[in-house]
């Protein structure tokens, strides 16, 4: 009896883990700036948290600010398939952050 309780439990164990593995697939490309000199860049990064444009937004200004960066805005969400085509354009700000 024990035996079949643990195969749903299992399951749904599993199934709790499965949005997390997604989010670590999550990559956005942004735009942000500094002031005093005016400087932008174009970057890259892996999110951490969902995958969303609201989420994104909190998390790239979060982990950009201390570096004394302004995110302008999020320009998109992508999987991994994505990294490759921005890859060049991001230059030094790709993953970065």
């Amino acid at each position: 009896m024990k035996q079949i309780l643990l195969i749903p439990l299992l399951i749904l164990s599993l199934l709790a883990g499965a949005p997390q593995a997604r989010a670590a697939e999550c990559y956005a490309d942004y735009k942000a700036k500094q002031d005093n000199p005016l400087k932008l860049h174009y970057g890259v990064i892996q999110l951490s948290g969902p995958c969303t444009q609201s989420a994104a937004r909190q998390e790239i200004a979060a982990r950009l600010a201390p570096a004394g960066w302004t995110l302008l805005n999020v320009i998109s969400l992508f999987g991994p398939e994505g990294l490759q085509q921005r890859k060049a354009n991001a230059g030094s700000y790709f993953l970065r952050f």
